[in-house]
């Protein structure tokens, strides 16, 4: 095995994101591998995620789950990884003298909580494929070191041809505990006095469950990727070639009658507008389908801001998911505080919704009148907002599916009665969702030039 340890003028991280990005540079010269980019769930997909970007390669997780001790939960002794692997402490287990079936019940509740991240993360997708691959699996640093073992055994197990283990940070013995169980390990930073992997970050919060799931959309949603019989060809690009490591992502809070919004902002460099997205009933700011969209418009140098038109607890009165009247001033606060932010002050801002969520994006629209440059409906309900459309004035784009013949007519009369500029595409053969092949995609051309042509227009 090779350990490469190549330390940093810097040995702390600001987060997990910095971290990313320099082990993004040290892991460079594997993008002619083509490999497949595993973070250990759950801080370790922060960091895989820049790695992903970086190398143009596809994010996956790798869900694992540490075994504590009975009496000391903290006192790791051992892991288990997807796919039923599991990495003991021998000595550890032998000195406490845990028996089989203790053991045993240990791991049993653990495997469930494992598989209840894997249900969360992948939501019934298939895992990456990884057989005859490159695997780089990456942790926002390693201590023991048993989690990541586990994890190199299950990449194993599914047929990864070289796995390579990368992380910011560990102790300087780490290299000896992995020799047998990875082809190459990258450690940028191994002080003498390592102590916790939490030590070496200025910012060290706890990554959740949606953060993790919310990655994990963003990258298949920027990241176009070839099988492994291309392994002899260049490595993939993300979509339209677009460099996603110059992409800023933040995560935002908008405030809106009395409660914080949640939201995702992605800025490419050079912007040349804002895409506020407004989601459908039962849907939230991790649409997948909106998260694809967004992606697209990303290359187009669109910045897009994905957010929650309700809080955790207004989600739950059902009449506030259809309350259109709502949901548009909602949009109306994100607009304002898109004019606050010193990043997107100047933009010209356009409105993308899907389902009910076109009819509050036509509702703010009419409210904000020539602050709205354009609106993108996507299979949406705009009658829900028939008494509004006359006052729209913002440029609208209405797209339906071929195959979705009452929103089809639902459209069509929403058309009639707008009175600005307008046009209707109906993408041949498509469902409500665009679930079919090559059908998002067309959306997203469709609103890519219809943003580009009105956001630069004066």
């Amino acid at each position: 095995m090779a350990a490469l340890f190549a330390p940093a003028a810097d040995a702390r991280y600001r987060d997990r994101r910095d971290a990313g990005r320099r082990l993004a540079e040290r892991l460079a010269g594997l993008g002619k591998e083509r490999p497949v980019v595993l973070g250990l769930a759950r801080g370790g997909v922060a960091v895989a995620a820049e790695v992903a970007a970086a190398l143009s390669a596809p994010l996956d997780v790798m869900v694992v789950r540490k075994l504590g001790a009975p009496f000391q939960p903290e006192l790791g002794m051992g892991a288990i990884a997807e796919g039923g692997v599991r990495a003991l402490n021998r000595e550890l287990v032998e000195a406490i003298g845990l028996e089989g079936p203790m053991l045993d019940s240990i791991a049993a509740r653990e495997q469930a909580e494992l598989e209840r991240r894997q249900r969360l993360y992948r939501d019934d997708r298939p895992p990456v494929e990884l057989q005859g691959r490159t695997v780089i699996l990456v942790d926002d640093g390693v201590a023991t070191g048993y989690t990541a073992i586990a994890a190199a055994r299950s990449a194993r197990e599914r047929g990864a041809r070289r796995v390579v283990l990368a992380v910011p940070v560990g102790p300087p013995d780490a290299a000896e505990r992995f020799a047998h169980e990875v082809d190459e390990f990258v450690c940028l930073e191994a002080p003498a006095g390592f102590f916790a992997v939490g030590a070496y970050y200025e910012h060290f919060d706890q990554v959740g469950d949606e953060e993790v799931a919310r990655l994990l959309e963003v990258a298949r949603a920027g990241v176009r990727v070839g099988g492994p019989e291309e392994a002899g060809a260049d490595p993939p690009r993300a979509s339209g070639g677009v460099d996603w490591s110059q992409v800023e992502l933040r995560g935002v809070e908008i405030p809106a009658d009395g409660a914080q919004l949640r939201g995702d902002l992605r800025v490419p460099p050079a912007p040349i507008g804002l895409v506020v997205f407004a989601h459908g009933s039962g849907s939230s700011r991790l649409s997948p389908r909106n998260v694809q969209v967004a992606a697209a418009l990303n290359v187009s140098r669109l910045a897009t801001l994905l957010f929650d038109l309700l809080s955790d607890e207004e989600a739950i009165d059902r009449h506030n998911v259809f309350d259109i009247p709502l949901l548009g001033r909602r949009l109306e606060a994100a607009t304002r505080w898109a004019h606050q932010d010193p990043q997107l002050a100047a933009l010209p801002i356009g409105y993308f919704g899907a389902s009910t969520g076109a009819a509050a994006a036509l509702c703010a629209a009419a409210d904000l009148g020539s602050g709205i440059r354009a609106v993108v409906s996507r299979g949406g309900r705009p009658d829900l907002a028939a008494d509004r459309l006359p006052e729209v004035t913002a440029p609208t784009l209405l797209i339906v599916g071929g195959a979705d013949r009452g929103v089809i007519e639902l459209n069509e009369q929403a058309h009639a009665a707008l009175r600005c500029v307008k046009e209707l595409a109906i993408v041949p053969g498509a469902t409500h969702l665009f679930e079919e092949p090559g059908a998002l995609e067309q959306v997203a051309a469709l609103a890519g030039r219809w943003f580009a042509e009105q956001l630069r227009s004066p």
